[in-house]
């Protein structure tokens, strides 16, 4: 049986993403996560392993067609952009803003479709694991959801395992058994989103976002899949070397950082 913490000690665990999220986006009323990032109530919500078995991901990709009007390929192309994007977000904001790692295993992360401003909203298990190294004030706690890694190398191997190998790669083949795809496609949104997310919250991170994207991606071996250039400023944006197809929907659009020349 699942030990769960008091409220205020649970939320305590994932008080370094909560807080960098807020200073990237100035509030907790996010389009794509719960406020808190912690799902306390867990009626009317679903596992993301209810997408990666099939059960719900037909409702995923319905909701998708009906908001973008496209092709079958595009839509779910564009719906893995943004469930990938939210689910990566407090997983590697966690890393690179306490070195504290969200496990988001697929059981673990929530979703529900009853928010109609964002395509799907998502959320954590109240005993969802953080990963922390031996130095992380958590690893003395003895509480339950804490996992201490032995070094940096371990918290980005549990990272990979629980983001990668046992939620969004998964997630992307459950995808393609549906509609016609490229799994490269897909995993340039992955790749993307990740770089836009630190990036983003580089103000609120400590040391530098472009070497946090840099470790990030080799880790999940995502470098490929872009690259960080300039901007108009000079500071790092990140330039795509796949399309989320957002430019063969009837009302086209072109990303920022699209490898798709107008």
């Amino acid at each position: 049986m699942t030990t769960v913490l008091p409220r205020h000690d649970t939320a305590s665990l994932f008080a370094p993403v909560t807080a960098t999220l807020r200073a990237m986006f100035g509030t907790d009323d996010l389009p794509g996560l719960t406020p808190g990032l912690l799902v306390t109530d867990e009626y009317g919500w679903s596992p993301a392993s209810t997408l990666v078995d099939g059960t719900r991901l037909p409702q995923l990709l319905t909701e998708a067609a009906a908001r973008w009007g496209g092709t079958p390929h595009a839509c779910a192309a564009l719906a893995w952009k943004s469930y990938s994007y939210w689910a990566a977000l407090p997983v590697v904001l966690g890393w690179a803003s306490a070195r504290r790692v969200p496990l988001a295993d697929a059981d673990d992360v929530l979703i529900h479709f009853a928010d109609r401003r964002p395509l799907i909203t998502l959320g954590l298990r109240r005993s969802t694991t953080v990963a922390v190294l031996p130095h992380d004030p958590l690893a003395l706690s003895g509480l339950p959801q804490v996992r201490v890694v032995a070094d940096e190398a371990e918290l980005l191997t549990a990272l990979r395992a629980s983001l990668l190998d046992a939620h969004l790669a998964p997630l992307v083949e459950a995808i393609r058994g549906e509609v016609r795809i490229g799994t490269r496609t897909l995993l340039g949104s992955v790749a993307s989103g990740i770089a836009h997310g630190v990036l983003r919250a580089a103000d609120a991170l400590p040391g530098s976002s472009t070497e946090a994207v840099g470790t990030l991606l080799d880790a999940l071996d995502l470098a490929d899949l872009v690259e960080l250039v300039p901007g108009p400023g000079g500071a790092p944006t990140v330039q795509r070397r796949t399309c989320c197809l957002a430019f063969t929907l009837p009302r086209p659009k072109l990303c920022q950082g699209c490898c798709v020349t107008p």
